[in-house]
């Protein structure tokens, strides 16, 4: 299979970008996304060119390193697959592919498609996680806890923080990330006693670093290579009033 590529280029944090055209030949329709870019980049280094920097890690849908928007899409136009499970299959041969990074405030260029994330970690930082001591897992697990309970906890604790949910709305809203951490301990025993701070933390950590209001328009939803449910954003809406009405 071959194709054309656009790939935004940018030397570094302060550079000036702009969008470059490549062309691939010979792609196995099993290669992944990543595994052409490969193919690509072998080329740019033997004609003495910059390779074109990406992010990826574990290549197993777990780890949310793969961050690219491809075709305006947030890891590209499968739902509930992130970038690094996108196969060439998916494209026709001769296909025009635009690659970008995730566009956001808060997630700023480091390089070509590499952006800075670690506003998710801060936001992490002040509320995501457990100060009570439970223990070894055992211990953990033998706190009695309902299966409607544990389920939802689950599906909150799918999320992978990618930055697509950021990528795909067009406010940058951090919601269904910040939405997903909340929910996913407020839902277990060992995170109850803390989910009021824990949730006026996070959302204020969310505000700081920049990303915007909610749009209530569901791409983030749509985007998410976990499928995480909008419905926890609503969750997260009851969880700050709450801690608000409750801290008065």
């Amino acid at each position: 299979m071959n194709f054309t590529l656009h790939v935004w280029r940018q030397a570094g944090p302060q550079a000036q970008g702009k969008m470059v055209t490549y062309h691939v030949k010979d792609i196995s329709p099993v290669s992944s996304f990543f595994e052409m870019l490969d193919v690509l980049n072998a080329q740019l280094v033997e004609s003495g060119e910059e390779a074109i920097a990406y992010e990826s890690d574990c290549l197993e849908g777990i780890c949310g390193c793969c961050s690219l928007m491809i075709n305006g899409k947030a890891h590209g136009p499968d739902r509930g697959t992130t970038t690094c499970q996108l196969h060439m299959r998916r494209f026709k041969d001769g296909d025009h592919i635009t690659v970008e990074p995730w566009r956001a405030k808060a997630f700023p260029i480091i390089r070509d498609l590499v952006v800075d994330r670690s506003a998710f970690d801060r936001i992490m930082q002040a509320g995501g996680f457990v100060s009570v001591n439970t223990g070894g897992a055992p211990d953990g697990n033998a706190i009695p806890i309902s299966k409607e309970e544990a389920d939802t906890a689950m599906d909150a604790a799918q999320c992978i923080g990618c930055g697509a949910c950021v990528a795909s709305c067009k406010n940058a809203s951090a919601m269904l990330f910040v939405a997903a951490k909340v929910s996913q301990f407020a839902h277990l025993v060992q995170g109850y006693s803390e989910r009021r701070r824990r949730v006026l933390n996070m959302v204020e950590a969310m505000d700081r670093e920049g990303f915007g209001n909610c749009t209530n328009q569901h791409e983030c939803e749509a985007a998410c290579p976990k499928e995480i449910s909008v419905r926890f954003i609503a969750e997260l809406n009851r969880e700050y009033l709450t801690a608000n009405l409750t801290s008065i």
